[in-house]
């Protein structure tokens, strides 16, 4: 006769010496206990993990132990699912054997495959992010190839813009000129433009100053008399 509880305890307890910094007891009747597990780092010193949770049933191990995730970190839902679906197979090719090393295990390995997967996901991202910005960096530099389709669209399009142009310049020039007055229209509407002039002497106290120094050397600036002139005629002066 099978003595399960001999094999539970004699597994506990190398449980215990194989994972003494992740092994830890949650109650001991029925004997439950938690085991984390960690994956090797990942490039850029990414890990997941894991905290597996058993709980001994009375006929363990020819029945299979009761098993969950009890946390996670960094995993996705869908490694979750994968995680949880490897335990269930793992314990039913070891049903009669203790099996928590093994089912650790396996789990150990998943973990380190669904890094490995971030990995090459972060490296696709990457060179997908290289493709994207190659391409954009293409349309900077080539642009749009041209064809007779769009030149003509573009040429309607532009030819369309010009005309609007010059309608509003036409139209620009007609207002201005319907706005410009004539110097008479100008004289006949602003009727202090015939008094500015005065307006302006007033202003200037109608005084202009003169400086008499100029004229004070008149006296003694040399000017030819006609009458001292012996050639002189006015008999000719009368002939003209």
């Amino acid at each position: 006769m099978t003595d399960y509880s001999e094999e539970q305890r004699n597994e506990r307890e190398a449980l215990e010496s194989i994972y003494p910094d992740s092994f830890t007891v949650l109650s001991e009747n029925p004997t439950s206990f938690t085991i984390t597990v960690t994956s090797e780092a990942g490039e850029n010193d990414e890990t997941v993990q894991a905290t597996l949770k058993f709980t001994y049933g009375e006929k363990y191990p020819d029945e299979t132990p009761l098993y969950e995730i009890f946390s996670q970190e960094n995993l996705e839902d869908n490694d979750v699912t994968d995680i949880l679906s490897l335990l269930a197979q793992q314990a039913e090719e070891n049903l009669g054997m203790v099996m928590i090393f093994t089912l650790v295990s396996a789990v150990q390995e998943k973990l380190n495959e669904i890094v490995d997967q971030i990995k090459t996901r972060q490296e696709e991202e990457k060179k997908q992010k290289e493709r994207e910005a190659e391409e954009a960096e293409k349309l900077c530099f080539h642009g749009t190839p041209v064809t007779i389709e769009n030149f003509l669209s573009w040429k309607a399009k532009f030819d369309a813009e010009l005309l609007e142009i010059k309608r509003k310049k036409m139209k620009e020039e007609e207002q201005s000129g319907r706005n410009k007055l004539s110097g008479k229209q100008l004289f006949e509407t602003d009727h202090n433009l015939d008094t500015s002039d005065i307006q302006f002497l007033e202003e200037a106290g109608n005084s202009v100053e003169v400086d008499e120094s100029l004229f004070q050397e008149m006296d003694d600036l040399e000017l030819d008399d006609e009458e001292d002139d012996p050639d002189y005629n006015p008999v000719d002066l009368d002939s003209d």
